[in-house]
């Protein structure tokens, strides 16, 4: 006969349950995705792909390292730098500025180092994302992709809305802009209106959805012009500090006016003009060869930057004095008291340049993390779906483009810019970690298993710990034993 159950038992029973139910539940939250190797990334490429034409699911293989250095310097160089110079000048470093830009560029380039070593051993999308799913778990990632989507989000949407008020001086004034250019009040709301913006983040949209080969070709043509306007702020600037004894140096405050904690507070506020180097990660799969390339796209990126930058603020200090930079317009106001009315519109022309390269790289990375996060089945899986023409994830693309473009056209969302540097500062953490994980964990702790993504076997349920593959197995120095 059946012994019948007591309260005692059906409590008993309970609580084993729903401790096996949060165990599992933590394990869900700490669960890291396998990283496929180079060899076993191409295998399941085609195992995986539609019998249609075998572009369905995968990216196209088409940037190189000028391609990537496109992408990082356009990202990289926006509008700041016509503004930045002359506020840390100010307020921070004095004529120290060049050393600011210096400290920096050497912690943007270490923060590049880690995301170039990561894309070399996992190159695929995601970028930050992709890396904390591998090594850190699956909470961390969640968190990471969001903080990036609304990073390239609001930093898109406050890219757009800069560029209306730059083009009102080709026209003579905001009020002689045309109607679709001019921003416009609403009883009812706050803010503005700019068609302007959400005209151009559309564009941007539509020439992504061309492909990638042809997003960076036009990427490359607006930097090129971008990098010939500092060019010319770099000799002709030179010239007139040259012919002037560089009077701008000639102070009673000496070169460090506020000291080193001047400088380093400046490099601090400077960081943030180095922030654009992580877009090129996010193209880590369709590079062609990315252990090679990525490397060398990044350095040569920050490398160019950092020139170009601390060229700049050489000119400009040595032209006007620190103190008398208008915090607004540096450079064309330092151009403007040596009669050089004219080169206004050169630097207005660099400065609308280098805000539509800057709204390119913002929105590019974004469908990328969003498919990743789709592959995962973090995100619906239809946002995974690779268009097989372009090779590009189209609707992920799309629905980006939207959301930023309706964020340009109703809202001022420069307020929101402290959220997006802390959402930087976070990703690249994480990013720091995961170096770190890689380097200093077992090797058996880092899984190598070949998953299809989006498959049910692309995830590890447990701490991360897959079996290796004995035939064709890769250590933490990417050597692969066979």
């Amino acid at each position: 006969m059946a012994r019948r159950l007591s309260w005692q038992d059906l409590q008993a029973s309970g609580s084993a349950i729903a401790t096996r139910l949060s165990l599992q539940d933590l394990q869900c939250l700490v669960r890291r995705k396998p990283a496929c190797s180079a060899a076993d990334r191409a295998e399941s490429s085609a195992a995986g792909a539609p019998a249609g034409g075998g572009k369905g699911r995968h990216l196209a293989k088409a940037l190189s390292v000028p391609d990537l250095i496109a992408i990082g310097v356009g990202s990289t160089i926006g509008a700041g730098i016509y503004v930045l110079v002359g506020t840390v000048a100010r307020e921070h470093a004095g004529p120290a500025l060049t050393l600011s830009f210096l400290i920096a560029g050497i912690a943007a380039a270490l923060s590049a180092l880690c995301y170039a070593e990561l894309s070399c051993r996992f190159p695929s999308a995601g970028s930050a994302y992709h890396y904390s799913y591998i090594c850190i778990g699956e909470s961390v990632a969640w968190l990471i992709g969001w903080a990036l989507i609304l990073e390239y989000t609001i930093g898109g949407s406050s890219v757009a809305r800069g560029i209306s008020p730059n083009l009102a001086l080709f026209f003579g004034g905001h009020e002689k802009l045309p109607f679709f250019l001019t921003q416009i009040h609403v009883k009812w709301l706050e803010t503005p209106l700019d068609p302007c913006a959400a005209i151009l983040v559309l564009i941007v949209t539509a020439l992504l959805c061309l492909g990638i080969k042809e997003s960076s070709f036009v990427e490359g043509i607006i930097t090129i012009a971008n990098v010939i306007v500092m060019l010319f702020v770099i000799c002709a600037g030179g010239y007139l500090a040259f012919q002037n004894g560089w009077s701008g140096y000639n102070d009673e405050q000496g070169y460090f006016p506020k000291g080193v904690a001047g400088v380093l507070s400046g490099s601090a506020t400077l960081f943030f003009a180095y922030i654009g180097f992580d877009a090129v990660a996010s193209t880590a799969e369709e590079v062609k060869n990315p252990q090679r390339d990525l490397p060398w796209g990044m350095c040569l990126t920050l490398s160019l930057c950092c020139f170009l930058y601390m060229m700049v603020s050489i000119v400009i200090v040595g032209l006007v004095p620190y103190y008398a930079l208008d915090p607004n317009t540096p450079i064309s106001s330092a151009f403007a008291k040596y009669g050089m009315q004219w080169a206004v519109y050169i630097i207005s022309t660099g400065a609308v340049f280098a805000l539509i390269a800057s709204l390119i790289g913002a929105i590019l990375p974004q469908p990328r993390i969003v498919m990743a996060m789709a592959r995962d089945g973090l995100l619906p899986p239809l946002f995974s779906a690779v268009d097989p023409t372009t090779q590009i994830p189209t609707l992920s693309t799309i629905l980006s483009g939207i959301c930023a473009a309706i964020l340009a056209l109703f809202m001022d969302v420069s307020e929101l810019a402290g959220m997006v540097s802390v959402g930087t500062l976070l990703a690249f953490t994480m990013v720091a970690i995961s170096v770190l994980i890689v380097r200093y964990a077992p090797p058996n702790e880092i899984a190598t298993k070949v998953a299809l993504p989006g498959s049910s076997e692309s995830l590890t349920s447990d701490s991360g710990y897959s079996e290796p593959d004995e035939e064709n197995s890769e250590d933490l120095l990417g050597n692969v034993a066979r």
